[in-house]
């Protein structure tokens, strides 16, 4: 499938990372998987994490993942549907997934 080509292609442009099988999805990851791919028989289901609700057309499906990640699901049947703003969503994940998936500061207890 092109658009699967371009995507992977667009994906490792992005910076160093780890490009691996799992079950039926193929996982890109820093530290933490930032999106993943589920190849379906019509068309590639995107996954990605980022901070915040993205509200556009392309984007069918939105659930709240952890206090901090907000998935987003994109389907993608041709290589021309993979560029802006798409490959943006995809870059903001890749930028901040080591901030979304850090765990938070223990905060200090207050002594009397």
């Amino acid at each position: 499938m092109d658009a699967w080509e371009r995507l992977r292609e667009t994906a490792s442009e992005f910076g160093e990372q780890r490009i691996y099988a799992s079950h039926n999805s193929i996982m890109f990851s820093r530290k933490a998987c930032y999106f993943f791919v589920r190849p379906k028989k019509k068309f590639l289901e995107i996954w990605f994490f980022l901070g915040r609700n993205l509200k556009a057309p392309m984007v069918r499906k939105i659930v709240q993942s952890s206090k901090l990640k907000v998935a987003h699901m994109v389907q993608v049947t041709h290589r021309d549907q993979v560029e802006p703003p798409l490959t943006e969503w995809l870059k903001e994940a890749f930028d901040n997934s080591e901030l979304l998936s850090s765990k938070r500061e223990v905060k200090s207890r207050k002594t009397k």
